[in-house]
């Protein structure tokens, strides 16, 4: 751990004084610190407001949620939301859901969902995909709605289940099925019916967590990124014990707040908390095997993300409207952008180009954020970032900047855990990400929040937060 703290994070020492003086990214401050001259709001565009997010707790596939449907989590998350924010159902204008293996009964989850709560039927709402990202992207299509004057109020979530992914059946078989329906004699029946049984038919095709383009699952990308940057398998286990311990400690201390309680039809006991969080011991995690590139890989169970059911809501608003209303807003949306780049050596690298980028267009350096919330799809990939932004080759050779961005600190990067420990359903992580900024923010005091993601086809997302005054 110690080649980490040199080469990737800031040493774990006392935080040093809060800035005296915080940036003002818009047109209010906070209450206990001076107004700034610095502000990104632009005139004439309107402030949007995170009013509040909620989400299912987040289990590991083939638990409690087993027997359900992926749009039974997002009612549960939306349901949950209006619940806790108290708004009327009339009052939202759209709705996005974001999910990214999908069910083909509820092509359009997000429709599905407004209906089922018993939102108006003259509520559009409609589903994005963009892997990872997906939640983000339901998110930010929100916000330019809001700052567009198309309505005052949306709802953004998202949703993955694990548990139950579409298998179809082999390309042989899908041609032959199709054969069969349009064949208008007995014997052409019959021949076609043959061949339903060769292995080449019968064999099905199982999704897998793989580009499309290359073939290559995250897992072989996130090894070859460790090798890449010199991420040893200590390392990665290390800041997989971190996140989970991290997540132990908040779950425990009641920090978790965006956790809804939600009673499985048929169950007798309430599910009330995620279910992957194992704090285990290094030796122990020591002794798992490469899951990816054997014998010699350093990615393992343990350092890695897990499949997980879950469903997540947020409702945005316009801070006018949620004012109106007497609606007590947790944080600003402030400012974000994607990046893209190459899917084969550099597919997890998104927050190492988005990053510097996001804090260079609000002028504001790595010290200047109290609160990180990257999402961990590997221990390592989390890893590789840090070391590329603290490395003049990577960041002049590859981002365009004239020197590297430097050292993110660790001491206020995921500080409640983060995908690792608390889980990563694809279509739901962006909504926890956010959320959990804006609760961070007003736990510790912060100002600002930096929420960041990797997603599949070398695509990322980066979003600045800003804690709402008063909160």
């Amino acid at each position: 751990m110690a080649q980490l703290w040199k080469t990737a994070v800031l040493p774990s020492l006392a935080r040093q004084a809060r800035l005296q003086t915080a940036r003002c990214l818009g047109t209010s401050s906070r209450r206990d610190a001076p107004a700034s001259k610095k502000t990104l709001s632009k005139p004439g565009v309107k402030n949007v407001v995170l009013v509040d997010g909620v989400r299912t707790p987040f289990l590991m596939s083939g638990t409690d949620y087993k027997s359900l449907m992926p749009h039974d989590l997002g009612i549960a998350a939306m349901r949950g939301l209006l619940e806790r924010t108290g708004v009327p159902k009339e009052l939202i204008g759209y709705v996005i859901f974001g999910t990214v293996i999908q069910e083909v009964k509820t092509s359009n989850l997000a429709r599905e969902v407004t209906l089922s709560v018993g939102l108006p039927d003259t509520t559009p709402a409609h589903t994005v995909t963009q892997a990872c990202i997906s939640s983000n992207q339901a998110i930010t299509t929100g916000i330019g709605m809001l700052t567009s004057g198309y309505c005052d109020a949306v709802i953004a979530g998202g949703v993955e289940f694990m548990s139950d992914v579409p298998i179809r059946h082999s390309r042989k078989m899908r041609g032959i099925m199709l054969s069969l329906n349009k064949a208008k004699t007995a014997q052409a029946r019959l021949k076609l019916i043959s061949q339903m049984f060769s292995m080449k038919a019968l064999m099905p095709e199982l999704p897998a967590v793989a580009e499309f383009t290359t073939g290559e699952t995250m897992g072989h990308s996130g090894d070859r990124l460790c090798a890449t940057f010199n991420v040893s398998r200590s390392e990665q286990d290390e800041y997989a014990l971190r996140s989970h311990t991290n997540a132990q400690k908040a779950s425990e201390a009641g920090l978790l707040t965006d956790v809804l309680t939600y009673k499985v039809p048929g169950s007798l006991k309430p599910v009330s908390k995620d279910n992957g969080i194992r704090v285990s011991s290094l030796e122990a995690m020591a002794k798992l095997k490469p899951a990816f590139i054997k014998p010699h890989g350093t990615v393992t169970a343990a350092n890695s993300s897990f499949l997980t059911d879950g469903g997540s809501a947020c409702l945005l608003m316009t801070e006018d409207k949620a004012l109106e209303l007497g609606l007590k807003p947790k944080a600003y949306l402030r400012d974000f952008l994607y990046v893209s780049q190459d899917p084969v050596d550099q597919l997890l690298l998104s927050p190492a180009y988005g990053i510097p980028r996001i804090l260079d267009k609000v002028g504001m350096k790595p010290t200047d954020i109290d609160a990180y919330e990257v999402h961990e799809a590997f221990a390592g990939q989390i890893l590789a970032n840090l070391k590329a932004m603290d490395s003049d080759y990577f960041s002049q050779t590859y981002t365009g900047r004239s020197k590297k961005l430097g050292e993110l600190p660790l001491d206020r990067l995921n500080n409640w855990g983060g995908s690792l420990a608390i889980g990563h359903p694809f279509g739901a992580t962006g909504v926890r990400l956010v959320t959990m900024a804006a609760n961070r923010l007003i736990k510790e005091d912060g100002q600002f929040a930096l929420a960041a993601a990797c997603a599949a086809g070398g695509q990322g997302h980066c979003m600045i937060v800003e804690r709402y005054p008063g909160t």
